[in-house]
């Protein structure tokens, strides 16, 4: 997949809408998501995949984007996908900083990091790999677990970040009734982590 990384002024959005983070570090505030097309990791177990192809969703003039966070009245925008580092965000960053709004992303972590942001997000994927800038920068490290063999695999990541990231393992939705006593005993067993759960799908809200 291709995406012109100079192009800064629209963005191809998929969704955007006004609610609370559901997951991780930020669960129960209110934040406003801007969900943008483009994904070349593809997590199998992904529940946007319709978010995968860029070309497939409208691309939005930044100024827009960034008056309906304003007009939402949110104090947080969050920027996910899809794989929102696939493109060039200093323009949306500096201009939702300019409205006093907080810049959270959501990343992977597998292309180079544009923007400055109040909160990263990092979650690593299998199936491709997080670039070493990451690890000084994620104020939060959250691990989707699937199976047994993803705890190991978090604590490799854990073992690279800066000592001020929060560390989050996230049950993945359609195993969460499988993998949750796993990760109820690696939290007790190591203090280091955190439980998140995706509130928002048990709330039955975006």
């Amino acid at each position: 997949m291709s995406i012109d990384t100079t192009a800064t002024s629209r963005l191809p959005v998929m969704e955007s809408f006004y609610t609370l983070q559901g997951e991780g570090a930020y669960t129960g505030n209110a934040a406003y998501f801007v969900r943008l097309g483009g994904c070349d990791v593809g997590c199998f177990w992904c529940d946007v995949k319709e978010s995968w192809d860029a070309n497939a969703h409208p691309k939005l003039e930044i100024s827009s984007i960034v008056e309906e966070i304003v007009q939402s009245g949110a104090q947080i925008a969050v920027i996910t996908g899809g794989e929102p580092a696939m493109h060039q965000l200093d323009s949306l960053c500096s201009a939702i900083g300019e409205k006093g709004i907080r810049r959270h992303i959501e990343t992977a972590g597998v292309h180079p990091l544009s923007g400055t942001w109040d909160w990263i997000c990092l979650s690593p994927k299998k199936f491709k790999p997080t670039l070493d800038e990451y690890y000084s920068k994620a104020h939060e490290l959250k691990i989707v677990v699937y199976n047994r063999h993803d705890l190991n695999w978090a604590e490799e990541h854990a073992a690279k970040v800066n000592p001020d990231c929060l560390l989050y393992l996230q049950p993945e939705w359609d195993k969460r009734e499988e993998v949750m006593p796993l990760l109820l005993n690696h939290v007790r067993e190591n203090p280091k982590w955190r439980l998140s759960l995706q509130t928002h799908k048990f709330l039955g809200i975006p």
